[in-house]
């Protein structure tokens, strides 16, 4: 499938609610179809559940597969030798991480729906870009960590693509300063991680005597808070804190996983993070997954209509969260709205997993 006929021609915010459920309904058994016949683990699953793929079903009836399954298997619905890339998640020394098998017309998706998501958002204009973080990030260009796609999706959004970090991911102030001085006047396109702007960027800066004018700039970050969690900086704090030290005005957070490149839900100027037509979010009760109602916290499951290579389609997070509303939002977007309200505690969801072990 190439990134969804449906779809062209649409804005990536038009879906209205039963347009869209009725879109997901068809998509979701389309490609639960193809996974279930190219990908045998996954079919194994489908089997033990005893999903019954001949009837129609509602978008969050169709099975959704735990995220942590995908460091446990190898997930691809296409041969070894139509990968082109395979993207891991960032995990710390000795953790597993997982594997994201990636075929050409997979990977062009997810640049598309990339790409007309932030556009929308952001606006088409090419800005210069200052990435903060080191080049050394995406040296390998066949096996990408979430930080290297992340950069490299998003670079396509800019010009003159410039690193803030040097090797040793300390900020380069001769390069940052050249870099202004030559777009002095011009509005320009930060791009990072959550943290990482935090720790080698903001404290940096706090603590500097030297001072950077970002005032035209617009960041855009992603990657989540919960490594700021013990400073008890949350959302507001982070854009408050990094106008007092570098002036800059405009910083959109936006939320995805690197199961799901491209599909990312992005935070809209009026502060609700978005599901475009490419996505579509359903909360869960933890207890016993059913769907919680509006304004009810639970499990966050992320719909993608991307995944052609791998079955990604449907996934189950570790993050907790909650719809704020659908078609509703002050800036005048369609679709799911809601919040992260951070990663579940000292619990292990594995729903589809457990029948796999069976198999």
């Amino acid at each position: 499938m190439e990134i969804r006929k449906e779809l062209e021609g649409k804005k990536p915010y038009e879906l209205p609610r039963q347009e869209k459920r009725n879109y997901y309904s068809q998509i979701m058994q389309a490609l639960t179809q193809k996974h279930y016949n190219h990908c045998k683990q996954y079919q194994n699953m489908l089997k033990i559940i005893n999903f019954n793929l001949e009837e129609a079903h509602e978008p969050e009836e169709y099975p959704f597969l735990p995220v942590r399954l995908f460091k446990e298997l190898e997930l691809r619905s296409v041969p070894k030798t139509e990968i082109v890339k395979t993207m891991t998640s960032s995990g710390t020394t000795g953790q597993q991480v997982s594997k994201i098998y990636l075929d050409k017309q997979t990977s062009m998706n997810q640049s598309a729906a990339l790409i007309r998501i932030s556009a929308d958002m952001l606006g088409s204009k090419r800005f210069p870009m200052l990435i903060i973080d080191t080049k050394s990030v995406i040296k390998d260009r066949k096996m990408f960590s979430a930080r290297g796609a992340g950069i490299l999706g998003f670079s396509m959004l800019g010009r003159d693509t410039t690193y803030a970090l040097n090797e040793k991911m300390q900020l380069d102030f001769e390069t940052v300063e050249a870099f202004l001085e030559k777009h002095q006047g011009k509005s320009i396109l930060l791009f990072g991680f959550t943290y990482m702007i935090w720790e080698h960027f903001y404290k940096v800066l706090k603590s500097s005597s030297r001072k950077l004018d970002l005032s035209k700039g617009i960041l855009l970050h992603g990657g989540g808070f919960k490594k700021l969690a013990a400073e008890a900086v949350d959302n507001e704090t982070y854009k408050q804190c990094l106008k007092e030290v570098c002036g800059i005005e405009r910083v959109c957070n936006y939320y995805g996983m690197v199961e799901q490149t491209g599909s990312i839900f992005m935070e809209c100027e009026c502060g609700r993070l978005h599901a475009s037509n490419y996505s579509d979010i359903i909360i869960r009760n933890p207890k016993d997954f059913s769907v919680c109602a509006q304004g009810e916290t639970g499990l966050i499951q992320l719909l993608s209509v991307l995944p052609d290579s791998y079955p990604g389609h449907s996934i189950l997070s570790e993050d907790l969260g909650q719809i704020i509303g659908e078609d509703d939002c002050p800036c005048g977007r369609k679709g799911k709205t809601f919040r992260i309200l951070g990663r579940i505690q000292k619990a292990e969801v594995r729903g589809c997993s457990d029948t796999y072990e069976k198999s």
